[in-house]
């Protein structure tokens, strides 16, 4: 560890099923980094605190200014797996100083976090993490993207698996973002363009060759790659209901289908089709992303602490260390063309189709 932390990260939402999983890997990947397991249930926070060692739990009330603080209790960052309709943890994290992650705002909602930001610029460096699984897919997006010259069209479908959604933190973000947001945000032709009705909805071929119906979503990954990558236009979609792996009668897991079309710097025209699968569902991949991130603003991996500002993920790490981890922590990576591919018990077989 390149860098001494004495106190301990506070990830808020940290005894729930994802939460929980971003606290072990952080463990895992720094074992002497202090850790404070914050939620509304101390004892179920002990519990986890208890698991993880060098760790402690501090019961959280996001309605207070104070956090539900004492004066003299110190923390390095604020990790955030849960909806704060207050900010206070935003508030808390810029009135001392503090790296802040959250996870759980849509496109539609990052407006009062800017504006915090704006307003006190120079206080925290703030890492806006709710893209896909917290860089799930822009990370691998940016790796393959590297071969092209121009990028016509980016699409990004993800599997969530009906039985993989994690806590009622969890459920109570995707009901929001499904049900209460305004219609899904996509880049088409170069402009940016809300979708609704029939437009919304979209199939594509999931890893097993199958087609599947998936509706649009807009996470932050739409904004940041439509940034960094120059795309002429960028569709996010997601399908809820069995993954491939669980359709084959095996256990539930996560996946993420991505086509990059565009001309490659040798001159060809060409799509790409990136298929990524995590055998053990989104939390392992969301826990890592976080405790990725967590490091990086820390300064305990890839250069110093994160000096104030506004960030997403893609912004601080490199995607070959990124994707790096991802393998390291078992998701599975194949590439092909959109007509010759099919994944069959955990591995890519290329077939020939008509």
């Amino acid at each position: 560890m390149s860098t001494t932390i004495t106190a301990p990260v506070l990830i808020i939402g940290g005894s729930g099923i994802v939460g929980s999983q971003a606290a072990q890997t952080l463990r895992k990947l720094h074992p002497d980094l202090p850790i404070a397991v914050g939620g509304r249930d101390l004892a179920k926070a002990k519990s986890v605190a208890d698991s993880l060692g060098n760790a402690e739990a501090v019961s959280i009330d996001l309605d207070r200014a104070d956090l539900g603080q004492s004066a003299g209790k110190a923390f390095s960052a604020i990790v955030l797996f849960v909806k704060d309709e207050t900010l206070n943890s935003l508030k808390y994290a810029q009135a001392h100083g503090l790296p802040y992650l959250s996870v759980s705002s849509g496109v539609f909602e990052v407006g009062p976090e800017m504006a915090h930001y704006i307003h006190k610029p120079n206080s925290a460096p703030i890492l806006m993490a709710s893209t896909w699984l917290a860089g799930s897919a822009t990370f691998p997006v940016l790796q393959a993207a590297r071969d092209f010259s121009r990028i016509d069209d980016i699409t990004i479908a993800v599997v969530l698996d009906e039985q993989d959604m994690g806590g009622p933190a969890a459920f109570a973000d995707f009901e929001r973002l499904t049900q209460s947001a305004p219609n899904p945000l996509t880049l088409k032709n170069g402009k940016w363009h809300w979708i609704k009705g029939e437009e919304a909805t979209r199939r594509f071929t999931d890893i097993d060759g199958i087609e599947v119906e998936a509706n649009a979503y807009s996470p932050l990954d739409v904004l940041s790659l439509g940034v960094a990558t120059d795309a002429h236009s960028i569709r996010f979609d997601m399908a809820y209901g069995e993954s491939a792996s669980r359709r084959r009668g095996g256990p539930f897991s996560t996946e993420i289908v991505i086509e990059i079309s565009g001309q490659l710097k040798i001159g060809e025209q060409t799509t790409t089709r990136l298929d990524i699968v995590h055998p053990q569902g989104q939390a392992p991949l969301t826990g890592l992303h976080v405790a990725l991130s967590v490091e990086r603003l820390l300064g305990l991996s890839g250069g110093e602490k994160v000096a104030p500002g506004l960030y997403f993920p893609d912004g601080l790490m490199e995607p070959d260390y990124v994707i790096a981890r991802m393998k390291e922590f078992g998701t599975q990576f194949q590439t092909s063309t959109p007509e010759n591919h099919l994944w069959v018990s955990g591995e890519k077989r290329h077939i020939a189709r008509a």
